[in-house]
């Protein structure tokens, strides 16, 4: 495995490939678990180079705090990527990515104003603007996300339309621990209690999706949630809603298949969780 810390060096080499390989594109912010070697595999059975960054993106982060205390793992990361198979991974320093405080503002319109654009103002700013740097530095055909980040997904899936990205996003179903809690990066800083409790929140999910399956309405699927949490105080309860799956808005009432998401976040101690369910 190659690894690469400055654009430059990166698109030099990438650019002897770009004409006779399929290139795929695996951003992450570090502190790799299972999930991400998921998104390699994936993204192995249909490309010739897989690229993987690690890069903490500062400009994403509306919380200082939680910035500081986002795991950092560098070369743990780097030796699970080469285990996994991947070609490539970028670890630029955050002068090499931003020579100076991006001035660029991205507008989503009604994705920044629901679920974490709403609790995270400038967050989905921040996300367009690395990814949309990753891929004028790389250049992918392919680029994979995951499914737990959905809104996460739909901001990237708009960067692309709106922007003519010649790039095809790739979304990957959520993989989670055998107690049905989603993998992520945050999990380490879960407290032995927590990470006990944390798994209420897949329990919460389809709490929701039986009440919907046996005919109750959003607004009682999302009560139930509500008063779920609401019995399990460690929980601190930001938001739960039933929505379209693509464009993120809520729904009244369930969709086709595919097309409905339960979507949840919660502070756990000083840790925030996100997870959904697509249905």
């Amino acid at each position: 495995m190659l690894r690469f810390e400055t654009i430059a060096t990166l698109r030099q080499h990438l650019n002897s490939l770009h004409a006779a390989h399929s290139i795929a594109l695996v951003p992450t912010m570090g502190a790799l678990h299972d999930g991400h070697i998921t998104l390699i595999d994936t993204a192995k059975r249909d490309n010739d180079v897989i690229v993987s960054s690690i890069f903490v993106n500062p400009v994403q982060f509306n919380n200082p705090d939680d910035l500081a205390r986002y795991p950092r793992t560098l070369e743990e990361d780097c030796q699970k990527l080469e285990a996994a198979g991947c070609d490539i991974v970028f670890t630029p320093s955050v002068n090499e990515m931003y020579v100076e405080s991006p001035v660029l503002k991205l507008n989503f319109g009604e994705l920044e104003t629901v679920m974490e654009g709403a609790f995270r103002p400038g967050h989905f700013n921040g996300v367009g603007i690395v990814v949309a740097k990753l891929f004028n530095i790389v250049q992918p055909n392919r680029a994979y996300f995951g499914q737990k980040d959905l809104q996460q997904v739909a901001v990237v899936r708009r960067l692309i339309r709106d922007l003519s990205f010649p790039v095809d996003l790739i979304r990957c179903p959520t993989v989670r621990e055998n107690d049905g809690l989603a993998m992520s990066s945050r999990n380490r800083n879960l407290a032995p209690g927590e990470r006990e409790q944390a798994p209420l929140l897949y329990k919460a999910l389809t709490l929701a999706h039986d009440l919907l399956m046996e005919g109750q309405s959003t607004s009682q699927a999302k009560a139930a949630v509500t008063g779920f949490f609401t019995t399990n105080p460690n929980f601190r309860l930001e938001y739960v809603d039933i929505v379209n799956a693509d464009t993120l808005q809520s729904v009244g009432e369930v969709l086709a298949p595919g097309q409905t998401a339960i979507c949840l976040a919660a502070h756990l101690g000083n840790v925030r969780l996100i997870d959904n369910l697509v249905f």
